[in-house]
């Protein structure tokens, strides 16, 4: 086990499906929507599936939201946030009109596409993420890597370095966000087979993140 990991339940995760691809990987992973219990965390899964302003109200309902910012801004603990849960770390959504953590400068947006009967909304399927820059979060992970996306809203960050990936979906897309020890995928690494759980494996050892790899 690497460390003490938490997966985070505020009732809007696909969590079990989380927790056994971590177990795949042989890491024990824990879930918990217990404030304490997160807050003695080594590292975190914030997952998420629905909306964001419910996601909002369940976080600061369950007494989570408080626990989060300190683990995250001030002891610098590592967290992935998946789908919803990396959407959540932006500092507005269309979703609920609704402020989130605001971890970074970024708003999420519902998909605007030139043509709904060619790129329907919401967004499902396979696809690839190009890196604009090597990332350490990427490791061993082709660049013909393709991933499980389902959202019909999507981040739109002020700050182009925290742009890990980007996907093309009718337009580009940040589809992985990073900065430091905070990473986020809107894609869901637990549906996407070898390469979502090598990908989790990069999130268990690398710390910062957003640490380049070397060309």
């Amino acid at each position: 086990m690497h460390g003490n990991l938490v997966i985070i339940d505020y009732g809007m995760g696909n969590l079990r499906s989380v927790q056994k691809a971590f177990a795949h990987l042989g890491t024990e992973a824990l879930i918990s929507g217990d404030p304490d219990t997160i807050a003695r965390a080594d590292r975190l899964v914030l997952p998420g599936v629905g909306h964001f302003a419910t996601g909002v109200r369940k976080l600061k309902a369950t007494g989570i939201w408080p626990v989060l910012n300190q683990k995250v801004l001030q002891e610098k603990t590592p967290i992935l946030g998946i789908c919803l849960g990396m959407q959540l770390m932006a500092r507005h959504s269309e979703e609920g009109d609704c402020e989130g953590l605001g971890w970074f400068d970024a708003r999420v947006v519902r998909f605007r596409v030139s043509d709904p009967r060619r790129h329907k909304v919401p967004h499902m399927g396979w696809n690839t993420a190009e890196r604009p820059r090597p990332s350490a979060f990427f490791t061993d992970v082709p660049a013909t890597a393709q991933f499980y996306f389902v959202h019909s809203y999507h981040l739109v960050c002020a700050d182009p370095q925290d742009t890990l990936a980007v996907t093309e979906y009718d337009y580009p897309f940040a589809s992985v966000i990073g900065r430091e020890h905070i990473v986020g995928t809107q894609f869901h690494p637990e549906k996407s087979h070898d390469w979502g759980r090598q990908l989790l494996a990069n999130f268990l050892v690398t710390n910062p993140i957003h640490t380049a790899v070397p060309r």
